[in-house]
């Protein structure tokens, strides 16, 4: 049911994801889902996972054997990959997830990979969330507007950016300021 319900958000939009609309391309009335599945909070929440576990998947096979800045285009280039063949799952990675996907196998799975990426910079441990952070907002940020077509008005074509996105989130990788470096700036 959760793989058909992906399937209708990759085909029609996330937010076309309902438990009648999942019903109806399975063929079955709305209140049997929930025999399978607490409510659509629920439904959507089964998205996330697995789109989560797909993304793990590919970025594990993407970052193996690789450290630094290739460790970091690879990861970067798995989400671009999958925000474009996958928009409906990749959507679902846009939202606030529920304690179910957050607390899921392919949370941590994944959490693990991210963590796996910044091993290859010298990063204090305290550092890492918002490295993490820094990673996630930079990627996601650049993949939705790309998605919206912010950036089909202008040249170069978005994948020039891309690269120079990911070459000065890498270079700023290498650059962490540390503690007593934001000291000395405030």
């Amino acid at each position: 049911m959760i793989g058909e319900a992906a399937d209708l958000a990759d085909e029609a939009g996330f937010d076309a994801v309902t438990l009648s609309a999942v019903a109806r391309r399975l063929g079955v009335q709305t209140p049997s889902l929930y025999s399978h599945i607490r409510d659509h909070a629920a439904l959507l929440d089964g998205i996330t996972a697995l789109a989560l576990a797909e993304l793990a998947d590919r970025a594990a096979v993407a970052i193996a054997g690789r450290a630094g800045r290739v460790a970091l285009h690879s990861f970067a280039d798995v989400h671009r990959a999958y925000s474009q063949e996958s928009p409906g799952r990749w959507q679902s990675l846009q939202r606030r997830a529920g304690a179910a996907a957050v607390e899921s196998i392919a949370a941590r799975n994944f959490v693990a990979l991210t963590n796996a990426v910044l091993l290859g910079y010298d990063l204090p441990q305290g550092e890492r969330v918002h490295a993490t952070r820094l990673i996630g907002s930079t990627i996601n940020g650049f993949l939705t507007l790309e998605r919206i077509g912010s950036f089909d008005h202008s040249e170069p074509a978005p994948e020039a950016s891309w690269r120079k996105t990911l070459d000065a989130l890498d270079s700023l990788l290498l650059a962490w300021p540390t503690d007593s470096q934001n000291r000395t700036h405030r």
